[in-house]
């Protein structure tokens, strides 16, 4: 990094309260593809620097103090794109986790996944549950890595462990808000983001934590996902600094009830 591209940075760093901080976190890391046909390269040489994004953007956010920090790796979606892509994209996240174990301990990183893990192949999931284990002892940031995942599976699969429950008779329907909901999802024990960047332009969240999303402020940038740096990370942190969170009230009652996400 050049000088002044360095400068610039902590600049920006610099200028982030950070007691006005998200929790949370989450990104939909998009452009691989669209990165690796502007260099003449196909798919996975996209998806291969990519890995360089998510070691910046996992070290800016443990370095800022944020809670939680999730990233859309795979989604359900993902399984119909052509085998030799999956098969890529499979053999990639194996050696990704491998490769970037030791600096997850280093930073005091805990990992964890959401998502249809039955999906995934065994060699997946060993190293995943390796590296979930090595760290678990970890105190700072929490990274949750998204895969084999969508918001319409995790619903339906709530939905369906309910009516189980109440079929078996450990659960009274007239019981069920929003929060025993919750308690069913992938996600019971994450607290909702409070912040969704999506990368490359695309403003849409492409059935991601659909329940989850209900108040989370939304921020697009036009960067390709293998560009995206800390700085571009920090812009997206003073932007949501900057906003004021309603909450479908009006901004004297937002200022003065604290919101449970």
């Amino acid at each position: 990094m050049r000088a002044t591209e360095r400068d610039a940075e902590m600049d920006l760093k610099a200028q982030i309260d950070r007691n006005k901080l998200p929790h949370h976190v989450a990104v939909i890391m998009d452009g691989n593809g669209r990165w690796a046909k502007r260099k003449g390269n196909v798919r996975i040489f996209g998806h291969q620097n990519g890995v360089k994004a998510v070691r910046q953007i996992t070290e800016a956010a443990g370095e800022l103090g944020v809670e939680y920090l999730t990233l859309y790796a795979f989604s359900t979606e993902n399984w119909n794109r052509p085998k030799g892509e999956v098969d890529a994209l499979m053999g990639l996240f194996v050696n990704a986790i491998q490769n970037e174990t030791e600096n997850l301990l280093k930073n005091n990183v805990r990992l964890s996944v959401i998502g249809e893990l039955s999906d995934l192949p065994a060699s997946v999931l060993k190293q995943l549950q390796s590296a979930i284990d090595y760290t678990a002892d970890n105190t700072g940031l929490n990274l949750v890595i998204a895969v084999s995942y969508s918001g319409r599976w995790e619903i339906t699969s709530a939905v369906k462990k309910i009516v189980k429950d109440v079929r078996a008779g450990n659960l009274d329907p007239e019981h069920i808000d929003d929060s025993v909901f919750e308690s069913y999802l992938n996600t019971s024990t994450i607290p909702d983001p409070e912040l969704l960047i999506r990368t490359s332009g695309e403003k849409r969240i492409s059935n991601f934590m659909l329940w989850q999303l209900a108040y989370t402020e939304l921020y697009f940038t036009p960067v390709l996902w293998p560009d995206f740096r800390k700085e571009h990370f920090y812009e997206a942190i003073l932007d949501f600094q900057r906003r004021d969170r309603r909450f479908g009230r009006v901004g004297d009652q937002a200022n003065t009830i604290t919101v449970n996400n």
